[in-house]
């Protein structure tokens, strides 16, 4: 039995990409890893596919000098990112275990436009070391910040005697029958057996504490967005209409004039709006995000379940440790019966996923049964089948911000639709979309699979480089 955890799903990082960014950052860090005590002569790295066709877009580039240097990306300060690369660029060396080593990012970066065989996000690292001796390992990035060299997947756990064991979402539906338990409490119960409860509370509340930094971050920042589009921020000029101006410089008071803000559908949306703005935009600048399940989608999940925390009957801190663990238990779904990369399967696997996972964790919290969570993540996902990934100029910013926007409203109509209907009669369940997301997912063309190549981004070509 292959089992993923919820904070598989949920990883902290670095923007504006999961696959094209945290991942090859993970990559670079284990591979520098494995120099230790190596006197490196010289050191080249090669993108391959989707991870090469619109790398500098999704700061690849970046991804990888800072890996290489053992910056962690939980951890880093974004604020300094930009002085670590330019001081790589300047002096034309990396610090790699302790030792500087001659680099040239526009020399030894080697962007090939051909895919490796066993996934379109690639990337090949190749170190040689004094007195002749080769270190070469190739790593794909699988979407969701995951990283694979083909054979383990990082990030699987192979447990075969898990509490309950679930591949699908009839496995989940049965186990909640089984128990009597909500899906939440499933989730819970297999968590357990990989960490105590003390840890699984703390680790939620970090991920909703990073998401909620995020938000008010993106809210309270202006200018325009890295690149080269020249996309101006929008959240913090809508915020700042919202709230009629007033200024806050806390996060307690500002939720709280959310929270009294009126609650008519006009300013609700734009609130919900404004919160996947503002994530997205954070995101694309190289701020701190949760993949949700991914970065280009992290804006989705932190919009609805704000939306819940302000507008709706918020109830305290088990509240959020619900919406995570449902949220989480539908994208190891996806994951594992589908994908989670837009370089396989277009958007519909980064935004589809994400609004399935947020309909979902919503009608739970709304009082829904678990056929109507399920039938609720089952809807927005319906609707969502066939998006493709095609961001202009390689960036994560058009269409893809805006997208998180239409997702996180998506989700909770999806959430409405549910609550308001019966499982029973439904034509369409869980696993079926699932199915076709997949199905769809490998029926598209790639060029809508995140290369730049099609949709938008071929009808508004914008030439940037190495994109």
């Amino acid at each position: 039995m292959e089992r993923l955890s919820i904070f598989d799903i949920y990883k902290i990082g670095v923007g504006p990409s999961s696959s094209h960014t945290l991942g090859p950052w993970k990559a670079a860090n284990r591979f520098a890893l494995g120099l230790v005590d190596k006197p490196i002569t010289s050191l080249q790295v090669r993108l391959f596919g989707s991870l090469s066709k619109t790398g500098v877009g999704h700061g690849t580039d970046i991804a990888v000098m800072l890996g290489l240097q053992s910056f962690d990306p939980e951890t880093i300060d974004t604020t300094n990112i930009d002085a670590y690369i330019q001081k790589i660029r300047t002096e034309k060396k990396l610090r790699i275990t302790g030792a500087d080593v001659d680099f040239n990012p526009a020399l030894q970066i080697i962007y090939e436009k051909h895919a490796l065989p066993y996934h379109p996000n690639a990337l090949t690292f190749r170190a040689e070391i004094e007195g002749g001796d080769v270190v070469e390992e190739t790593y794909y990035s699988i979407g969701g910040g995951f990283i694979t060299q083909g054979k383990e997947k990082e990030g699987f756990i192979h447990i075969n005697d898990l509490p309950f064991p679930v591949e699908s979402g009839s496995d989940l539906i049965a186990h909640t029958e089984t128990t009597g338990q909500p899906i939440s409490g499933v989730v819970m119960r297999n968590e357990l057996y990989l960490r105590n409860k003390d840890e699984i509370r703390a680790g939620v509340l970090r991920i909703f504490d990073t998401m909620l930094e995020c938000v008010y971050q993106g809210c309270h920042s202006e200018g325009i967005l890295p690149g080269g589009l020249n996309v101006k921020k929008r959240a913090k000029a809508l915020c700042d209409r919202l709230l009629d101006g007033r200024q806050f410089d806390n996060i307690p008071d500002w939720l709280e004039a959310i929270k009294t803000s009126p609650h008519n559908f006009s300013t609700i949306n734009k609130w919900i709006s404004c919160f996947a703005l503002a994530v997205n935009e954070e995101n694309a600048s190289l701020g701190r995000v949760v993949t949700s399940p991914t970065n280009g989608a992290a804006g989705v999940i932190p919009a609805v379940l704000m939306y819940y925390y302000c507008f709706c009957d918020y109830k305290g801190e088990d509240d959020i440790l619900n919406f995570i663990l449902t949220s989480g238990e539908i994208g190891c779904i996806f994951k594992k019966r589908a994908t989670i990369s837009a370089a396989v399967g277009g958007c519909q696997a980064e935004i589809g996923v994400s609004s399935a996972m947020a309909a979902g964790a919503l009608t739970e919290l709304l009082g829904g049964d678990p056929e109507q969570v399920l039938m609720a993540a089952e809807i927005a996902m319906e609707h969502h089948l066939g998006l493709t990934c095609d961001p202009i100029g390689g960036l994560v910013q058009i269409p893809c911000i805006e997208r998180n926007t239409m997702g996180a409203i998506k989700a909770i109509t999806a959430s409405h639709l549910a609550m308001e209907g019966n499982p029973k009669n439904a034509i369409v369940n869980f696993d079926m979309v699932v199915k076709t997301m997949w199905d769809t997912a490998q029926d598209m063309h790639e060029k809508y699979k995140e290369t730049a190549e099609g949709g938008l981004a071929f009808n508004l070509p914008v030439v940037l480089p190495n994109c």
